[in-house]
């Protein structure tokens, strides 16, 4: 294409016309008819003429050009009677459009050479009052013709130039210059970018489009960018990056911010052209005023689904999943890649399509986890993108660094993606066949960018806050449950799906002693921090008083007693189950919770009519009355909270009913799917879940028991020792008579000596271990001497009975303590029940 050259005058009076001089004027001086012929240029114009007839003469004579006059001729007089394509458009009244073959045939004001050969040429009459005064004369380079586009404009630019000489006072031959006033009156603008620099020449139409005064405008770039929107600059920026334009030209629709307030759609479009020798490479361009660009109707729809999918998505990986949807089907794309700015570090989030083999070699060798990271220094085309915060767009054949050539050998769109003054992540689109990016694209692009980078922020916060949501719930929840005698329990959690995933239901298995055991269950009233919070203490506190082997309805008392000290806001409910695995006698206490559930060995289901009290932490006084019940082996116990049985649209006792069906219908053989099996689909949880199942199966060898009163008499050990003989003989386990024995005469010996009130002797036989117990009302646990010599005189005691003994220890009870020691002892018999003397 020619460079851009100067306008020229034609005609500046009347008698130049009719002298019929050689002469065509003098060019005009300073850019204003320099950025003329560089808009004309966008149009496919090398050189535009204007033709009028002058007062008192029939002929058309050139009134004005613009355009590069040295390499394109036209003559400088037409007769409206010839043969030329200005005089047969004038006649018809309709524009001619010549492209180089259809020229040939209109060799009268054809344009001479060197280059006439290759030359389109377009004739508009200019039509005024029911006459045609004048005609506008357009010679294109390229020998095709002008496209469509560009037959629009320029019939656009004739209607003005028609206006601008109706709008001159006296003959159409004093209306010079008419084709630059008459771009102004279009509001077309151009520019001369030097990348390098930064520097811009703009000529006054474009200042006045973007709302600069030519006063106030400094030459740079960024002056003129500044009032651009920010969500259409990086696509802006892109459009205008030389490297881009090497295939041709480039449009684009933009949004600019006037000093009024006022928000104004432009239309860009701009070129590369050639550099000669040392000469910097150059961006021009034309800028025009467009109307309000309306989106069509899968624009807008695309735009709502996308938005009402990011709102519902709440993690990363279902950003991931939705911007896939929103760019890869639409864009044709092969291949789509998210990745999290992370430290400086990209992590790849989502890869789709997800077969390794979709992918470059290097992405397979070096990234094969599922979460693979990469340095940003590693991709200096993503660094640059993230550190510029603009979109970049690849065409096929651009060289990029290994890491990146492969993703798109047709095209690559690397998208920032911003949120709140930074760059969240980035999202890479690639395609395998070369691909050109249509201003449509780019704006869909910009605007999944702008939306997804935003709810990326928000699913970082989000997984943030459930990490650590999950990690004090985690702790604040038994990580495992203990393996009972005789019993099977399992449970499960689920947090609520709305706010922080962490609320206040709780659960607890707690192992009293070797045949009994606690099962608790308890919600806190929310599902917030501050329940979570109360839900940890209250299940510390009422597994503390159940270890201290109060009895439930003490426990519940107790916890109660605290709950009301805490002086907080929420109140809780709870039921406690006190469960003997040996003979199945269980007692419940409910604290305003849901009463529990019993499925029967037969299949049948039942709710346990416990009478309740209030919930923990409104009456300190309250009363917790027990119930018992018996269970006989293969019931099975349930304890639900709320979350699971009611809801907005599910009513308490239906929720009830429904969880009692599935109880019914659940396999008992094995707890844990009997447990998922009560949960079912329960879909968007309000509220979060606790489900504590229980399986008893009575114990397989059940132990045999004795016990003694320790009355505080000179002789009380001697009576212990007979009373332990004497069952060790029916027990037949007189083997172990002598270690036994020397254990019963310490714990008592010493449960004497430095306690008050009661003592008590307990032997168990279970399998082949005998356990002996002694209880006395002291919480102080024995001690045992820290030095040991031949002088010392207390505290050998302890030290001989941990000797002969498999285990020893104490633990707290009711009253007081319980000082325990184990015995193993061979059996040659089986030994018979002795319900104690």
């Amino acid at each position: 294409m020619p460079h851009d050259g100067p306008a020229r005058t034609g005609v500046s009076a009347p008698g130049a016309c009719e002298a019929g001089t050689a002469d065509t004027g003098s060019p005009a001086t300073g850019p204003q008819t320099a950025t003329s012929a560089r808009a004309l240029t966008f149009a496919g114009a090398a050189l535009t003429a204007l033709y009028a007839r002058a007062v008192g003469d029939d002929e058309f004579q050139l009134l004005e050009t613009v355009g590069d006059t040295p390499e394109y001729r036209v003559p400088k007089r037409l007769s409206p009677s010839g043969g030329s394509a200005a005089a047969h458009a004038v006649r018809t009244g309709r524009p001619l459009w010549l492209n180089a073959a259809a020229l040939a045939s209109y060799p009268e004001g054809a344009p001479t050479p060197p280059r006439a050969r290759s030359a389109s040429l377009g004739a508009l009459p200019l039509e005024a009052e029911g006459t045609r005064p004048a005609c506008l004369v357009v010679v294109g380079t390229s020998a095709d013709g002008f496209d469509a586009g560009q037959q629009r404009f320029l019939e656009r630019y004739a209607d003005a130039v028609t206006t601008v000489l109706c709008a001159r006072a006296g003959p159409p031959e004093q209306a010079a210059p008419v084709l630059r006033r008459a771009l102004l009156r279009l509001r077309v603008g151009s520019f001369d970018l030097v990348p390098d620099t930064g520097l811009i020449e703009a000529d006054e139409a474009l200042l006045e489009l973007v709302g600069i005064t030519p006063d106030d405008f400094d030459g740079k770039v960024d002056t003129l960018l500044a009032h651009a929107l920010p969500e259409d600059l990086p696509a802006l920026m892109s459009v205008m990056e030389p490297s881009l334009h090497a295939v041709g030209r480039r449009e684009l629709e933009f949004r600019v911010r006037r000093p009024t307030g006022e928000v104004r759609w432009l239309s860009l479009s701009c070129r590369v052209p050639a550099s000669v020798g040392d000469e910097p490479e150059r961006v021009l361009g034309v800028v025009t005023a467009t109307q309000v660009r309306s989106r069509s109707a899968d624009d807008v729809s695309r735009i709502q689904w996308l938005t009402a999918a990011l709102d519902d998505a709440a993690t990363v990986g279902d950003v991931g999943r939705v911007a896939v949807t929103a760019l890869r089907e639409p864009l044709g794309a092969d291949r789509v890649a998210l990745a999290d700015v992370r430290d400086e570090r990209l992590m790849v989030t989502l890869l789709d399509p997800p077969d390794p083999d979709a992918w470059p070699q290097l992405w397979r060798a070096q990234w094969r986890s599922e979460w693979p990271d990469a340095p940003v220094s590693a991709l200096p085309t993503l660094q640059l993108a993230l550190r510029d915060g603009r979109m970049d767009l690849w065409p096929a054949g651009t060289p990029l660094e290994p890491g990146l050539a492969g993703v798109g050998p047709g095209g690559l769109a690397v998208l920032p993606l911003p949120a709140k003054g930074s760059v969240a992540g980035v999202c890479l689109v690639g395609w395998d066949q070369p691909h050109e990016f249509i201003p449509e694209e780019r704006s869909l692009l910009t605007a999944t960018a702008a939306l997804v980078g935003q709810a990326l922020k928000r699913a970082h916060a989000h997984d943030a806050e459930q990490e650590l949501a999950t990690m004090l719930q985690r702790s604040l929840l038994p990580r495992r449950l203990p393996e009972l005698p005789g019993g099977t329990a399992v449970a499960r959690y689920l947090p609520a799906r709305r706010g922080l995933q962490v609320g206040g239901d709780w659960y607890d298995v707690i192992a009293l002693s070797e045949d009994r055991v606690a099962l608790v269950i308890g919600d806190v009233q929310g599902h917030s921090a501050a329940a979570a919070t109360i839900m940890g203490q209250m299940r510390t506190a009422v597994r503390a008083y159940a270890v201290e082997g109060h009895p439930p309805d003490v426990v519940v008392s107790h916890a109660n007693r605290l709950l009301v000290g805490m002086e907080t806001d929420l109140f809780a409910t709870c039921c406690y189950v006190e469960l003997d695995m040996e003979e199945g006698n269980t007692l419940f206490v409910r604290a305003g919770h849901l009463a529990p559930l019993l499925r029967h060995p037969d299949g049948r289901t039942e709710e346990v009519e416990v009478e309740g009290g209030p919930p923990l932490g409104i009456v300190e006084d309250a009363e917790f009355p027990l119930t018992a019940v018996a269970l006989s082996p293969g019931t099975v116990l349930a304890l639900v909270t709320d979350g699971l049985v009611e809801a907005a649209d599910l009513p308490l006792d239906a929720g009830m009913e429904r969880t009692r069906a599935a109880l019914a219908a659940a396999d008992p053989s094995d707890p844990a799917r009997m447990a998922d099996a009560l949960l079912g689909d329960i879909g968007r949880r309000e509220d979060d879940v606790a489900l504590l199942l229980l399986r008893y199966d009575g114990m397989k060898t059940k132990p045999i028991r004795s016990g003694w009163v320790v009355w505080r008499l000179p002789d009380a050990v001697m009576h212990a020792r007979r009373f332990t003989a004497r069952t060790l003989r029916r027990w037949n386990v007189q083997e172990a008579a002598d270690a036994v024995l020397l254990v019963v005469s310490e714990l008592v010996t010493n449960a004497l000596v430095h306690t008050q009130g009661s003592v008590r002797l307990d032997l168990v036989l279970r399998g082949n271990r005998v356990r002996v117990s002694v209880s006395d009302s002291s919480p102080r646990a024995p001690a045992k001497p820290v030095i040991v010599d031949w002088e010392s005189t207390g505290g050998r005691g302890l030290l001989l009975v941990e000797a002969v003994s498999d285990a020893f220890g104490t633990v707290p009870v009711a009253g007081g303590k319980q000082v325990w020691s184990e015995i193993s002892v061979p059996r040659s018999e089986p030994a018979t029940a002795d319900a104690g003397l």
